[in-house]
């Protein structure tokens, strides 16, 4: 049997390679290479799809963080409070600023920031809470907002779900190759709720000009390429199906009973299912079967942040948050994309339960 992908981008892709052609061709034929008509065009769609008042296109998802963290005037003294259980990028932003990140424990039935331990640990110097909308799944926005500190939500992974950007005060994503909304490379967005936010991030981006000739701040390069801007305005219309199809799959695994080999995450309104990451404490033997069967996986930050060598300053040793650890220990992936189908879905359905089989002797 041919081997099944964790995630098929080219599935997706493919039968829009016509119209994907021409919007390449056009901007070529435009020679408008940086900042131009499909960037502003995407910003205005992005942001209607969205429901925010403004979104502004950069580089990628890391910058959009630290650009928002600059923005706002957070630096050294500063605290923010994330999760450790997310891709480093996260805390790096944070660290990046020269503010410190102060790593909350998850709840692992969600694998989001749990809004209790984010409440213990709120000092006089706490200046924002970013959480992280992983896998797909909205973090707890009204409990994190009702805690009084400012929301920068890290939705690198949950572009489409209804529930995103319109809490914090900006929300970041990236257009990463695998995301739900991807691009043909590298591509970030920030959503900003606040008018004079959003003024700032866009200065920001472009060496702290808004004409090449007044330079107003300390700025970056981080644009959001006018190539990747065409891709994106064609992918943006498909998401709401690739969204629908996403949800259906995961209805599927359930109705093929794999929640009942391991902890799947459950069906949510808001969850769009960037990746589909169940746990078991018997990772390693489902791990092992499915590589022998060829079918995609993966341990997504086995290696929490609080324990990652570049923030060993911190002080944070193992145990520190155990449900955090927990979930590095017992998380995998299985397949998902828009549109995969059924037969497929079965024959990963199956080799989990062959390897959960073995387990239970």
């Amino acid at each position: 049997m041919a081997p099944i992908p964790l995630v098929d981008v080219k599935a997706q892709y493919a039968p829009l390679m016509p119209e994907l052609l021409e919007r390449v061709r056009d901007v070529m034929d435009s020679a408008e290479f940086i900042l131009g008509p499909n960037v502003g065009a995407f910003e205005r769609e992005a942001a209607e799809f969205l429901g925010v008042p403004e979104t502004i296109g950069v580089a990628n998802g890391t910058d959009a963080l630290v650009l928002v963290l600059d923005a706002m005037g957070i630096g050294p003294g500063d605290e923010v409070i994330c999760p450790a259980f997310t891709f480093y990028a996260t805390a790096e932003s944070i660290a990046r600023r020269g503010a410190t990140p102060v790593f909350a424990d998850i709840d692992a039935s969600t694998m989001n920031l749990d809004p209790a331990d984010v409440a213990e640990r709120i000092t006089s110097r706490t200046k924002a809470i970013m959480p992280v909308h992983l896998f797909g799944r909205p973090a707890a926005l009204q409990e994190l907002a009702s805690l009084g500190v400012p929301l920068i939500e890290d939705a690198a992974q949950a572009f489409g779900s209804p529930d995103i950007g319109r809490v914090g005060v900006s929300s970041t994503f990236s257009f990463y190759p695998t995301k739900n909304l991807f691009a043909f490379g590298d591509g970030g967005l920030v959503a900003a709720n606040d008018e004079e936010l959003g003024h700032r991030v866009r200065l920001l981006r472009f060496h702290g000009s808004r004409d090449k000739v007044d330079f107003e701040l300390v700025g970056y390069n981080s644009r959001l390429d006018e190539l990747q801007a065409a891709v994106l305005r064609v992918f943006l219309r498909q998401l709401p199906q690739w969204t629908q199809q996403r949800r259906e799959a995961a209805a599927r695994y359930s109705e093929l009973g794999l929640g009942e080999l391991c902890e799947c995450p459950p069906d949510e309104p808001g969850h769009v299912y960037h990746l589909f990451v169940c746990r078991s404490p018997e990772r390693d033997r489902i791990l092992a079967a499915l590589k022998e069967a060829e079918i995609g996986t993966a341990v997504y930050y086995s290696t929490p942040s609080h324990l990652q060598p570049a923030l060993r300053h911190l002080g944070y040793e193992p145990g520190s948050l155990p449900e955090t650890e927990r979930v590095a220990r017992e998380n995998f992936s299985v397949p998902l994309w828009a549109g995969i189908d059924a037969a497929t879905q079965e024959r990963v359905v199956e080799v989990v339960r062959s390897a959960a089989a073995v387990a239970a002797r």
